[in-house]
């Protein structure tokens, strides 16, 4: 298999390529095969798609005719995936050449330019030089060329830093086995610092665990998304038929799934420059959740003689009102907790089933209140006279 159609995350590494060239302002890609594959003509489409030319060489000469002395050239070495974010802001001064320490590179697959540096697997350089692939053999490598050629013009070196080539964030993926490992830390680079609750905790553990096998079938966060919908959807059903702890119950996966399918969301984003699928967008699906729980809890609560269902409605809307409300007023990490979905419907579960619910639901409330006026006040540094 060629080393372009190896895939990470799901997509092939030419993918990766693409989706960084198109993020740098590419209007014209230029893609080095020898035949046409059909990975190549899904490239071509998404190319297009985003507005950029496509085509197809076979060799140097033949890049030399689509570049002009004006133009800027992004040179990508066969199998490198670094992230977007740190390529782009690497090559932000162009034109430039990026190079790694010679000592660590080399063994990783980057070619040796000098003593102490390889290149790094990306350069911009000014279209002026391409004309100097025609005095070139026919059967010369474009990339490895250009390199040379732009460190004898003299073109600004720039050094790759540690800190990304040490996190998964700078790879040359040579095969298939090089993919997988590369997959493993591109997987957890995405999910780090995303488990600050035990819900998120859970929901990035399972990004990880599960979030490449989807990657790779093709549903990505829409499997999940439609899981999460699935869930919530049967718990507003159990609640009809007054199983409203079985409703709470069903809302904990829900949000749990739902929040992998934003993770693989996000990462999807960042890597490739998708949008991520209605379903799997984070406020409507919230919004639906909050909602079907305030309802559950319409239903739990027992009522009172002579109760109106508006007073019913009162406290669990102020319940779920508080749990939007103060997270944006107050500060420290504790208010992160507040968006955990998870451990609050299993709470209310808990004192669903433990006919707790009736007296729960508005101590819960009050409690809120009490410490968003505390913790706000606090924040915004108001002290008594």
């Amino acid at each position: 298999m060629p080393r372009a159609f190896l895939r990470v995350g799901g997509a092939t590494l030419a993918r990766h390529q693409l989706a960084l060239a198109l993020s740098a302002g590419c209007e014209r890609i230029a893609c080095l095969a020898k035949a046409l594959e059909p990975e190549l003509v899904e490239l071509q489409h998404e190319a297009e798609r985003a507005g950029a030319r496509f085509h197809m060489i076979s060799g140097g000469r033949a890049l030399s005719g689509l570049v002009t002395a004006n133009d800027e050239l992004l040179l990508l070495s066969d199998g490198l995936v670094p992230s977007p974010a740190d390529a782009l802001e690497l090559i932000e001064r162009a034109p430039t050449v990026l190079v790694l320490p010679a000592e660590s590179a080399v063994p990783a697959g980057f070619e040796r330019i000098d003593l102490n540096h390889a290149g790094a697997g990306l350069m911009v350089l000014p279209g002026r030089l391409i004309e100097r692939l025609n005095d070139l053999p026919s059967d010369a490598d474009p990339v490895s060329s250009l390199l040379r050629i732009a460190l004898q013009a003299g073109i600004t070196q720039r050094l790759v830093p540690q800190s990304v080539t040490s996190n998964s964030r700078w790879l040359l993926v040579r095969d298939e086995d090089a993919a997988h490992a590369a997959e493993n830390g591109w997987m957890e680079r995405h999910t780090a610092g995303k488990g600050r609750t035990a819900g998120q905790a859970l929901a990035a553990f399972a990004t990880r665990r599960f979030g490449p096998a989807l990657l790779h079938a093709g549903s990505g966060s829409r499997a999940l998304a439609v899981a999460a919908l699935a869930f919530v959807l049967i718990g507003a059903g159990a609640g009809w038929f007054g199983y409203a702890a079985l409703g709470l119950g069903l809302c904990a996966p829900a949000w749990l799934a739902h929040r992998s399918a934003v993770i693989i969301g996000k990462i999807q984003n960042d890597a490739l420059g998708t949008v991520p699928q209605l379903l799997a967008r984070e406020a409507p699906f919230e919004w639906l959740l909050d909602v079907i729980i305030a309802g559950l809890l319409v239903v739990a609560i027992p009522a009172l003689p002579g109760e109106p269902l508006w007073q019913r409605c009162f406290a669990p809307i102020m319940l779920l009102g508080l749990f939007r409300l103060v997270p944006g007023a107050v500060q420290g990490k504790w208010a992160l907790w507040l968006g955990d979905r998870m451990i609050l419907a299993l709470l209310l579960c808990g004192l669903t089933l433990g006919k707790l619910i009736g007296i729960a639901v508005p101590a819960l409330a009050a409690m809120l209140l009490f410490a968003g006026i505390l913790f706000s006040r606090k924040a915004i540094g108001i002290t008594r006279a």
